[in-house]
């Protein structure tokens, strides 16, 4: 019986994941399991899934059916067509809200955008010490007493004596029997990245193009932390000056003014030469505008990325949110560097329906 209820469960399991999949462009894109999320799982609402099963009329209320039939045709007497009849008293479809790990959820999306593995650089430089219990020694706390070899050495003991008696097996170990469990401290490579998000915040950039860059930025998040041990993530926001934020702050924060996109780089390059060497970490740049920059300021940013942030960074992905009061003239500025660097991607996002392109756009990449 339970092994039967344990093979419903996995059926079920499948069934909702399969409805997951079937819907994830639709996940991306509305970005509606964001403010769900918890450390390893996130909450997903799938609609209830209606498993096919038989529908029995009346007793007595008729026989057996009769010729073809039509496909959808109710097997049941008598039964009112969908909109007629009277008012019911049964509660309607509900929406389930259906746990998925982060690290599923990630391999669903590479499997939907079709996303290259990521080869992280810095693999054997960056060590994490680990304590592996591989071995057993004569003292120990009770803690880590090993009963299974303790129990064991007792018995060959007992035998060799002549102590064990198979009619009354009982295995008593003394003190030189017990064991306890040993460890030894392993050093192993560990590869990690860090994302920098950099977003202008001056007035041109409105809710709807901050909730863009959430949910672009969610999705990005599941993937590259999939792909490492570790990631960190640092928030710098910006309009004729930049500030390092938290990440609540980031997507939260409006201001109004001008826009120096110079000062988000410039930001950006204090973080990485402070805390994180280039030979220790994979470093992505993600940064989000509407394309207004000052006119005189372009040429200030093309030459801190060329000089400072491009030659740093496994990848550097610049999102222009379309917005009613943006010019959308930097994407131009940048598309040169496609040309001459190959960790430059570029994405223009219309509305949240582009969503589903640009994280395309940036990941399938593989850098």
């Amino acid at each position: 019986m339970t092994q039967n209820i344990d093979k419903d469960l996995q059926r079920f399991k499948q069934i909702v994941r399969g409805k997951v999949r079937g819907n994830l462009r639709k996940y991306i894109t509305h970005g509606e399991m964001l403010g769900r999320k918890g450390r390893e799982v996130v909450s997903i609402p799938v609609p209830n899934i209606e498993i096919p099963h038989f529908r029995h009329g009346k007793k007595g209320s008729g026989g057996s059916g009769q010729g073809e039939g039509e496909v959808g045709q109710s097997l049941g007497p008598g039964e009112p067509e969908e909109g007629t009849g009277e008012a019911g008293n049964e509660a309607g479809r509900h929406i389930r809200e259906v746990e998925v790990p982060l690290e599923e959820l990630a391999a669903m999306l590479g499997e939907e955008l079709v996303l290259p593995n990521i080869i992280p650089k810095g693999a054997e430089t960056l060590v994490s010490q680990k304590d592996r219990y591989n071995s057993v020694r004569q003292v120990g706390p009770d803690s880590l007493r090993h009963f299974k070899r303790t129990y064991k050495k007792a018995l060959k003991r007992q035998i060799a004596t002549g102590q064990y008696n198979p009619s009354k097996p009982m295995v008593v170990p003394n003190r030189d029997d017990t064991v306890y469990k040993s460890w030894t401290t392993i050093s192993e490579p560990q590869a990690n990245a860090v994302i920098l998000y950099l977003m202008d915040i001056s007035g041109s950039m409105g809710e709807e193009q901050k909730e863009i860059v959430r949910t672009t930025a969610f999705w990005i998040n599941a993937w590259i932390s999939s792909q490492y041990n570790g990631l960190q993530k640092r928030y710098i926001v910006h309009d004729a000056m930049a500030h390092e934020v938290d990440e609540e702050t980031f997507f939260r924060i409006r201001e109004s003014g001008g826009t120096r996109i110079s000062s988000a780089y410039g930001k950006a390059i204090q973080v990485l030469e402070q805390s994180y060497p280039v030979e220790d970490w994979n470093i992505y740049i993600f940064q989000f505008s509407d394309g207004d920059n000052w006119g005189d300021d372009n040429r200030e940013c093309l030459n801190m990325l060329k000089d400072k942030l491009l030659p740093v960074c496994n990848l550097f992905c610049y999102g222009q949110v379309e917005s009613p009061y943006g010019s959308g003239e930097y994407v131009r500025e940048l598309m040169g560097l496609e040309d001459s660097w190959n960790n430059v991607a570029l994405s223009l996002i219309e509305d949240k329906q582009g969503i589903y392109e640009c994280i395309k756009d940036f990941l399938g990449t593989g850098k």
